[in-house]
């Protein structure tokens, strides 16, 4: 079974444009997805509508065979779903260490290490590190999570090209040996190249291609 399954989903901005006009698919573990369509075609809305930070103006998006909205939304963010935001979303008072362990029991260090981060940076306060440092740590938290879901809203936007590459390689691991669904929205097309599905949203519909 499907680990997510979306159907049927609709979703308007107020009682203007509809952004998604009954869509359905299904995701499953151990495998890398993205979300890719011109910009205003909703793939961040898809992205917050699986996370469960919004709610569908119609349709349903079951985790395990459950309605997300009957188990609540908030119990599947906190259990189900770990995100990797645009925005990074860290606790800017505190260190990429401690913003690390709040969602893991395990040492931030070797998290933060893998994804370039050095030892005297994990002691700085994020605020002191550039855009691209803050991305990777925000990249670390979410690979910390034991949640089964990673959620990534162009996660390698603000890094060079290597480190782009770096990070992609981390997220496939995330699939293929953790066994996780990644679902990231990006504009790269290398990105979306390496996806084992890439699910292209246009004028509300949603488009499936299988590498």
């Amino acid at each position: 079974m499907s680990i997510l399954e979306i159907k049927s989903l609709k979703y308007a901005y107020g009682k203007g444009k509809m952004v998604l006009k009954g869509i359905n698919t299904s995701l499953d573990a151990g495998k890398m997805y993205a979300i890719v369509g011109p910009s205003g075609c909703g793939k961040t809305t898809l992205l917050s509508l699986l996370g469960g930070l919004d709610s569908p103006s119609g349709g349903e998006i079951l985790f395990n065979g459950e309605n997300i909205e009957k188990t609540k939304l908030a119990t599947h963010r906190k259990n189900n779903v770990s995100f990797i935001f645009q925005s990074y979303n860290l606790i800017d008072y505190l260190t990429p260490q401690e913003n690390v362990a709040l969602t893991s029991k395990l040492s931030p260090q070797p998290i933060l290490e893998r994804v370039g981060i050095t030892k005297e940076e994990m002691k700085r306060s994020v605020l002191k590190l550039s855009g691209g440092q803050q991305q990777r740590v925000a990249i670390a938290r979410a690979l910390a999570s034991e949640a089964p879901i990673i959620l990534a809203d162009e996660p390698t936007g603000n890094l060079d090209e290597d480190t782009a590459s770096e990070i992609t390689k981390i997220l496939e691991e995330c699939a293929y040996a953790a066994h996780k669904c990644v679902v990231i929205v990006t504009h790269s097309n290398e990105l979306a190249k390496q996806a084992d599905v890439i699910l292209r949203l246009k004028k509300g519909e949603l488009l499936t291609e299988s590498r």
